[in-house]
């Protein structure tokens, strides 16, 4: 009874052993060719392949060390900025110079009235610095645009993750300059709009994934980066005017409101692309669609955190009149345990599978439980 059970196992392996060595051999094909192709040429042309090879695997190098290296990555820095210490709202005046005292020396010179810069900049320019100078901007890297043999590297389960986080802290800086230019750097609406957090706006919405355009009759484009980096600068001399007292931050309840609201919706937004992509594509550990969008939110969660604990300080006097401070303390902390999930390969199982863990559905309960706590926020401050 064993005999022809053995047999037929032997003849699957047979037929295993065949087709695999079929599929190597037309992997191997090309190798074999050039290597045929390589030993008959002289060592001019070895050394112009070998050079081209050792350019080739330099770049991939350089590709996949920026791509796996997250430098200056740490949920808890806005630590470092010890906003609990600034006392006076954005925009206010810090220092009042004295009146000239008729004891003052003749030519004595008044120091200039100082007033509070903005958090919500300082944190929007250290956050755009990371993503371009202290790290690569992967999105619009050459050879992030050329793929995986073609193949989109968003759609495969390695190298993006770093991307997606980028692209994601790079929308709520979007979002943020957005409300920077239309109200919050605005008397009521109907003051001037800065032309540098206008300028930084501009750049910001500069499209993430395009590597380079050709010269035109105005010259050469550069990349992505560049624009970016061009935001920092923007948004630094915003804040130098704004301590100087020479331009304006309106920190009133309405423009937190609107702020809040906008940053709702946004995290809403992205809380349905997650709810779509856990509901139809249950793919556990296969789906190489699920580590884009959850470090995308991961990303964006990450961002917003940064920006709205800036806030807390831009309108620390609207928080204080409003009895908002344990709620706006909690809502954080939201943000804070959402950004504890860091899982290294990320799955999208069912909801009610027993091997493979949803982590898009995790994420998602996490942005609704913050999108709730901002909801609760925009109804206190309204009442």
């Amino acid at each position: 009874m064993l005999n022809p059970i053995l047999a037929f196992f032997r003849r699957v392996l047979a037929g295993l052993s065949r087709a695999f060595g079929l599929v190597f051999a037309r992997i191997g094909w090309p190798f074999m060719a050039a290597r045929g192709w390589y030993g008959r040429r002289n060592w001019t042309i070895r050394g112009t392949v070998i050079g081209l090879l050792a350019i080739l695997f330099g770049f991939y190098g350089y590709f996949f060390y920026q791509t796996q290296v997250w430098t200056d990555f740490d949920p808890d820095f806005v630590d470092s900025y010890r906003f609990s210490e600034r006392t006076v709202p954005a925009g206010q005046t810090l220092t009042t110079p004295a009146p000239a005292s008729a004891d003052a020396p003749a030519g004595a010179v008044t120091p200039p009235r100082q007033c509070q810069s903005s958090a919500i900049v300082d944190v929007a320019a250290d956050l755009t610095n990371r993503n371009v100078n202290s790290n690569a901007w992967i999105s619009s890297m050459l050879l992030y645009r050329l793929g995986f043999f073609g193949v989109d590297w968003d759609h495969t389960p390695f190298f993006d993750n770093k991307a997606s986080f980028q692209r994601g802290v790079n929308q709520a800086l979007r979002r943020t300059t957005v409300e920077l230019v239309d109200s919050l750097a605005r008397v009521r609406g109907t003051s001037a709009i800065d032309t540098n957090l206008q300028d930084a706006r501009n750049n910001l919405q500069f499209d993430e994934y395009s590597w380079y355009f050709g010269l035109t009759p105005f010259g050469p484009k550069t990349p992505t980066p560049s624009y970016y980096r061009a935001a920092i600068n923007s948004m630094k001399k915003f804040n130098v005017d704004l301590a100087a007292c020479v331009t304006t931050f309106d920190s009133r309840a309405d423009n937190l409101v609107q702020f809040v609201d906008r940053i709702a919706n946004d995290l809403g937004s992205t809380t349905a692309i997650l709810r779509e992509r856990s509901e139809n594509h249950n793919g556990g550990w296969f789906d190489t669609r699920a580590d884009d969008r959850f470090w995308f939110a991961y990303g964006q969660l990450y961002g917003y955190y940064a920006v709205l604990s800036a806030a807390g300080a831009d309108f620390s006097q609207v928080i204080r009149e409003r009895n908002l401070g344990p709620l706006w303390t909690d809502t954080l902390g939201q943000f804070k345990a959402a950004l504890r999930i860091q899982p290294s390969i990320i799955s999208n199982g069912r909801e009610d599978g027993m091997i493979m863990p949803t982590h898009l559905s995790t994420m998602g309960f996490y942005m609704l439980r913050v999108r709730s706590n901002l909801v609760e926020v925009r109804s206190v401050l309204d009442r």
